[in-house]
């Protein structure tokens, strides 16, 4: 059975919305959640699509009714270091004195449907945004091999290898859930020198140009090649007849092997001419932040104006850091339990090389209620957005007076 719309027992409201109190919640603002959360417009409209959230507030009126006491509907907010969430109170007077007070800044506009028509119903439109972050870090080993030109090196005679994640790399933690950090860190000692395994510690390989039949670690030396310009003639035919000394081979027909010049060796590309190669090993570390996010948004936010989410900002209901979260408890609120567990049960994949450094948990409200008034059949809407009790009314109101020819279009923002 719908209750009636504004509820005359204010004290009993009153200590409802008190009840919302948790623990474990961060220094951080409650306001302004929602512009922070990253929702679009799309994941709202898909949202009320599949899911309508019970009513934080009183249920909406489907009847026109007059409201001759003041009664209530419910916005939640945060004040205090401890973000308490308590209940504001908005009664019939203040909605007609907020109108009022929107018109006042409209040179042409009348007051008198604000203050005479009908309030014909109240509508929740609020959204739900509920996130699980949860902060990683990921080490991996990387070994980097390089020509050894000689001198020290940082090896185990300095003492033993300390494990991957042994390693002390607080002068380089980010801050708690940013986005993506990485860094490398030489392990110490880690460096040993080895023979070169393509040059098995000679610094040269055979050469492949003029020893490619030969016996793999055998080589000959002095091995010619056959000239190109006279193909081992060693003269130059012309038209004629007549011949003539190569100039290339000097008319001996061969030449030295133009990669080693025929010593059969040329440097060993890896260790480049040393023997020997040093190895390291390197620790990748990466911070970051996965993500995941659930909305959940009311049937009557599927048709509210893009521009009034733009406007709107968000109330955290609950804000807490752990190791590993776990849902969060409302006491008088089946759906936010509910909603925090569908939260938590997205918990992102941890990769096998990572540690859960911490978790975040947060739900957020975008308090949004949409009033409509009435009177001799006519009706129009306005939206009372947040905290800030910031009104919006764009489209029809019934006591406009500049008929489109009014200067104050020029400066009129809605």
């Amino acid at each position: 059975m719908d209750k009636p719309l504004l509820s005359g027992d204010k004290t009993k409201d009153s200590e409802r919305w008190d009840s919302y109190q948790f623990l474990q919640r961060n220094s951080s603002s409650a306001r302004n959640a929602f512009a922070g959360a990253g929702v679009t417009v799309e994941e709202i409209r898909s949202a009320s699509a599949v899911s309508d959230p019970p009513s934080l507030y009183p249920p909406v009126l489907t009847t026109p009714v007059s409201l001759p006491t003041p009664q209530a509907i419910g916005y939640p907010s945060a004040s205090g270091a401890g973000h308490e969430l308590q209940r504001q109170v908005l009664d019939e007077i203040e909605i007609r004195e907020l109108l009022i007070d929107h018109i006042g800044h409209r040179c042409c506009w009348g007051s008198r449907p604000a203050r005479t028509w009908t309030i014909h119903s109240v509508e929740d439109c609020n959204v739900y945004v509920g996130t699980l972050d949860t902060f990683i870090e990921e080490r991996e080993a990387l070994t980097q091999t390089v020509p050894f030109t000689g001198g020290s090196f940082n090896g185990k005679k300095h003492g033993s290898e300390p494990e991957l994640w042994q390693l002390d790399l607080r002068s380089q933690f980010p801050t708690l859930f940013v986005p993506y950090k990485e860094t490398q860190v030489p392990v110490p000692n880690s460096e040993t020198v080895e023979k070169c395994t393509g040059c098995t510690g000679r610094g040269d390989v055979v050469c492949p140009t003029c020893n490619a039949d030969g016996e793999p670690g055998f080589y000959k030396e002095n091995q010619m090649m056959k000239c190109a310009a006279c193909y081992g003639r060693g003269l130059l035919a012309h038209k004629d007849g007549s011949d003539t000394i190569c100039t290339g081979c000097n008319g001996k027909g061969k030449l030295p092997c133009p990669n080693c010049q025929s010593r059969g060796l040329i440097k060993c590309q890896t260790c480049i001419g040393t023997g020997s190669l040093l190895t390291s090993s390197t620790a990748v570390v990466r911070w970051k932040t996965l993500s995941k996010r659930k909305v959940s948004a009311t049937r009557g936010a599927g048709s509210v104006p893009e521009e009034v989410f733009h406007r709107a900002e968000g109330v955290q209901l609950c804000n807490t850091q752990a190791y590993q979260c776990t849902p969060a408890y409302f006491a008088d609120s089946y759906f936010l339990n509910k909603f925090s567990s569908e939260v938590i049960s997205l918990r992102a994949e941890v990769p096998p090389t990572a540690n859960v450094v911490c978790e975040r948990h947060t739900i957020s409200v975008v308090p949004l209620t949409r009033v409509t008034m009435e009177d001799r059949g006519k009706a129009f809407s306005f939206y009372i957005i947040g905290f800030g009790k910031e009104i919006y009314l764009k489209d029809y109101y019934p006591a406009r007076f500049c008929w489109g020819l009014c200067p104050c279009l020029e400066w009129l923002k809605v």
